[in-house]
């Protein structure tokens, strides 16, 4: 994963002066202790904060640590200005967590009251409009504070990429796919900054690169990797001018930022002019943490980039496809995976997109062509310039599949649902698999359907609704869903 950041933490403990200074340093020692024996490194900032002057120079230690992601420790009551104004000063993803009191044998000399300073640390970030993610119970003993610091790293993460990040277009979008609209304020409010162009401009610099030095290096890279699901290999030098276009051009035009992420115009006039489909190429740039979205999808985009820098791992975006048929669910599924309804399992597709460590190692994964533009653009005759997909079932473990979009009324709105694909052969077409969310047709009524999001939706592998849904909301994201379960009626749910 090459275009998402390298978290660096720091810790500053703080005191307030009423209570022993020491209180606080012994305790952050042991949160350190506790980091480090689940191998997390984290910088320990000697200064601790009793008033301005020292939270000035705390901030200043960390920074010329190179710490990116700070831990503010409340190791006694703290003092609630100084403390605040750290995340300020700081200028980067700032948690705020407090210590549990050590021992009932200890409770007059040794008593620290963070719980209670949490309080007023909270209200006090509150009133200056201080942005800090504030864990879902903070209070704890060393080992507990590891631990939320360990669920911090991918936040953090997410958040420093989001803050860095610049979105590429080459659009406009197809006709008929408005669903995937983009109002960009969403993306200004939140720090991203987003360049669009047009289908030309990426044509033209594309015969630019014709006969690049470094196409031939590359072809082989792409046949190795494809193995025996190399079927087209004469196309792959004209892919390998397409990634080498791409590439470059995020050099060229990132201008102040680290990250990029594209969302591009893939059909149908792309076919004919650059003589293939995008799909493999998209596939193998997200696999290195630089999300291709189709159809320029700009929220898909932004909502592939946070799940690389959450999960730290390839991503994809999917269509939210179609049903699983009764016959398949009867024969492949119900008796198996008796939790799932039929209307619990349904098919996530894209026409080849995702990264082929994402895909089974079967014989019928590989390079293919895109059978519904084939249908469109060659009327179903020999494929030539819809080639270029990359198709296979997608490998069956847990994942997560969310999103993060503006509504038509440009208000930022999310969703995230925890599920896993299931081992069952699709006997389909595309990079495609069986899906499995608990209560998914209810969700996909009271969620997707009735807040007007689009069939695109991000998909992490693995378990990341925790982290995401802090992500989230640390962006002021106002409406969250998720797949509620039985019993728990959505607003609009009729309840008869």
């Amino acid at each position: 994963m090459t275009n998402i950041p390298e978290v660096k933490l720091g810790i500053i403990a703080v005191s307030r002066d009423c209570f022993p200074m020491t209180l606080s340093e012994k305790r952050r020692k042991a949160v350190v202790a506790a980091c480090t024996k689940k191998g997390l490194g984290i910088f320990e900032a000697k200064t601790v904060v009793e008033n301005e002057t020292d939270a000035q120079k705390a901030v200043d230690e960390v920074k010329k640590a190179g710490c990116n992601s700070l831990v503010v420790f409340l190791g006694n009551f703290g003092p609630e200005t100084p403390e605040t104004l750290i995340a300020r000063w700081f200028e980067g993803p700032v948690m705020y967590a407090a210590a549990a009191e050590d021992s009932g044998k200890d409770l007059f000399g040794g008593r620290g009251d963070a719980y209670c300073g949490m309080l007023n640390c909270s209200y006090n970030l509150g009133l200056r409009k201080i942005k800090a993610v504030i864990p879902g119970y903070p209070v704890g003993e060393p080992k507990d504070i590891a631990a939320m610091i360990v669920d911090f790293v991918p936040v953090a993460r997410a958040l420093l990429g989001i803050a860095n990040l610049k979105i590429i277009t080459f659009g406009p979008r197809p006709q008929d796919f408005l669903a995937c609209n983009a109002p960009i304020k969403g993306l200004y409010d939140i720090g991203v900054e987003i360049e669009e162009n047009s289908e030309l401009d990426l044509l033209v610099s594309y015969r630019a690169h014709k006969d690049d030095k470094r196409i031939a290096a590359l072809v082989k890279e792409m046949g190795k990797e494809l193995g025996g699901g190399n079927q087209y290999p004469e196309i792959l030098p004209r892919m390998a001018q397409f990634e080498i276009t791409l590439l470059d051009w995020a050099e060229a035009h990132k201008g102040s930022r680290d990250y990029v992420a594209f969302a591009n115009k893939c059909w149908p006039a792309f076919c004919s002019e650059f003589g293939f489909v995008p799909c493999y190429v998209n596939s193998r740039l997200a696999s290195r943490g630089i999300p291709v979205s189709c159809e320029v999808d700009i929220y898909g985009a932004l909502s592939e980039y946070i799940g690389a820098c959450v999960s730290n791992d390839a991503v994809t975006l999917l269509d939210i496809n179609n049903t699983v048929p009764s016959d398949l669910y009867a024969s492949g599924i119900k008796a198996k995976y008796k939790k799932y309804t039929l209307s619990d399992v349904f098919m996530g597709f894209h026409c080849g997109n995702t990264p082929i460590c994402k895909l089974k190692k079967e014989k019928n994964t590989g390079l293919k062509y895109q059978l519904i533009m084939n249908r469109g653009l060659e009327g179903g005759k020999k494929p030539d310039v819809t080639r270029g997909t990359l198709e296979g079932d997608i490998l069956s473990g847990d994942i997560t599949f969310f999103r993060l979009h503006a509504a038509p009324d440009g208000k930022l709105q999310a969703y995230i649902a925890q599920g896993e694909v299931l081992p069952v052969p699709t006997g389909s077409f595309g990079g495609i698999g069986v899906f499995a969310i608990p209560e998914m047709g209810r969700f996909y009524r009271y969620v997707l359907i009735e807040k007007c999001f689009p069939h695109h939706g991000g998909v992490a592998f693995g378990r990341h609704g925790r982290a995401l849904f802090t992500v989230f909301n640390y962006l002021g994201t106002q409406d969250i869903a998720f797949n509620q379960p039985k019993g728990m009626l959505y607003k609009k749910e009729n309840p008869f």
